[in-house]
């Protein structure tokens, strides 16, 4: 074994060592896949050391920082998984006004070093997902309409490449490898080790805007589309929201808003007053610093759950029999499940404000992200509730375009125009350049896999030994918590 191993270095993790069951998890536990070997690297040495050894023995390579890919692509069966995230350093340049971190970094620690020096930073909201695979899949957050995506602050890559070079991409160097890393460099074209980002001006406070509507009727749910849809036609580029229209074991049929507003709160309310006049809206509207609005945004995530799901780009306004049947979609949910819902993700602003043609994010002109999915807690109901996506995937889709990579659906016929339009043949063409020998892949990289994901025998499958427990669970479903009669302002 250790001749076998000679080349890796860092920390190796092996399916007979007794961490191995937790260390090849992901966030999403509905799927399960057992790599051949787990290094954590610590440095780009050991990255470099990775991608050698990996290619002399002729082993498939996954590349995993947070986690949090949704079909769990970061990893899989019998390869090797290219950990990065204990590459945490991290430095703020004040007179450039740059942040440099390495790929392991996480939105909470980039929020709490930028907001320690009075910046806020375009990052996601889940506290727990690594910036590297959120910027190079674009990057959608609640700063976007304002600040633009993640992948539009960034100014430079250092790579890993398929030889086990670090080579630099920026707009003045390999300028057609950087332009395919902001919204298609996950996993497609090496390991990304560095990265460095242009900082926005200092802000003291903004709103945190946050609205429930528990217990509604099916007809107020298509009400709040409409109005979602109509507000978003001029909203405020410095508000970006995030809206779910559900049905949970807890609450029923509900809606929420969440959001960052850069300004005051009475200038938010006003902005938010459609929203405000529905029925059932109980709402809090708190002044703070970044770092506290998106610390309470992410305070709750669960650290991981089960779900199925997938994501389109609305492009225009659903007419008035098409609400009834998008949001009719999450009515009745499949056995075991605990929680469907569709999840609206604002864009416009700052997200439309840059050329299409610029980056490699495909879908600037989008209105907004729509994401369809259900959350169960017993392994024996997956079957149903992925069946569940599959059927309703079609009539989400006659209405809307594309999907967003980052919230991947293995499902898609045509991923490859589903996730990047017309940029795919360039971004055929940089990967060929790139990584001609394909050495970077997964089932949906822009060259697929050939034969590396195995599906391990269920019999092999291991215990479920990582549910939480039981109860009102999902009332706290992904990091929302519940808006109390105290807190309204």
């Amino acid at each position: 074994m250790k001749d076998f191993l000679w080349g890796l270095t860092g920390r190796v993790v092996l399916p007979f060592d007794p961490l191995y069951t937790l260390k090849r998890q992901g966030f999403n536990r509905a799927i399960q896949k057992y790599p051949l070997v787990i290094v954590y690297c610590r440095n780009k040495k050991d990255v470099s050391n990775a991608v050698v050894w990996a290619r002399k023995h002729s082993i498939p390579i996954r590349i995993r920082s947070g986690g949090h890919n949704y079909e769990g692509y970061s990893n899989g069966d019998y390869l090797l998984v290219i950990d990065i995230s204990e590459m945490k350093g991290i430095e703020i340049v004040e007179d450039t006004k740059q942040l440099y971190i390495e790929t392991g970094v996480t939105n909470k620690l980039v929020y709490e070093v930028a907001a320690s020096k009075g910046y806020p930073f375009p990052g996601g909201t889940c506290p727990t997902v690594g910036v590297s695979g959120f910027a190079l899949g674009g990057g959608w957050g609640l700063s976007c309409r304002y600040l633009g995506l993640g992948c539009d602050s960034l100014e430079e890559v250092e790579l890993v490449n398929y030889e086990g070079d670090i080579i630099t991409t920026n707009k003045r160097c390999n300028t057609d490898l950087f332009w395919a890393l902001r919204g298609a460099g996950g996993g497609n074209f090496g390991v990304a080790v560095s990265m460095r980002f242009r900082l926005p001006k200092r802000i003291e406070k903004v709103t945190l805007i946050e609205i429930d509507y528990l217990h509604v009727d099916a007809a107020e749910q298509e009400e709040f589309l409409r109005v979602w849809q109509d507000w978003l036609k001029c909203a405020d580029y410095r508000v970006t929201l995030i809206a779910r229209i559900y049905n949970s074991k807890h609450d029923g049929l509900a809606m929420l808003v969440r959001g960052i507003f850069y300004g005051g709160t009475e200038e938010a309310k006003d902005i938010m007053a459609k929203f405000l006049v529905l029925k059932h809206a109980v709402y809090a509207f708190s002044y703070s610093t970044f770092l506290e609005a998106v610390t309470i945004i992410g305070s709750v995530y669960p650290p991981y759950e089960k779900f199925a799901s997938v994501s389109r780009f609305v492009t225009r306004d659903f007419l008035q029999p098409e609400i009834g049947q998008v949001v009719g979609l999450i009515r009745k949910r499949p056995s075991g499940s605990v929680f469907t819902g569709l999840s609206l993700y604002a864009l416009g602003g700052k997200v439309a404000a840059v050329r299409k043609d610029e980056t490699a994010f495909f879908y600037r002109k989008a209105q907004y992200i729509t994401w369809l999915e259900t959350v169960w807690e017993e392994r024996e109901y997956a079957a149903e509730n992925e069946e569940w996506v599959r059927r309703r995937y079609p009539v989400l889709a006659q209405y809307t375009t594309g999907s967003y990579v980052n919230f991947p659906y293995r499902g898609l016929i045509d991923y490859l125009e589903a996730y990047y339009g017309s940029h795919m043949e360039s971004l055929i063409k940089v990967k060929a350049k790139y990584d001609p020998f394909n050495v970077f892949t997964y089932p949906q990289g822009i060259i697929p896999t050939m034969g590396h994901d195995y599906p391990v025998p269920k019999e092999q499958s291991e215990p479920d030994i990582f549910l939480p427990a039981s109860g009102d669970r999902d009332a706290m479903y992904r990091g929302f918590r519940y808006v109390t009669e105290t807190s309204v302002k």
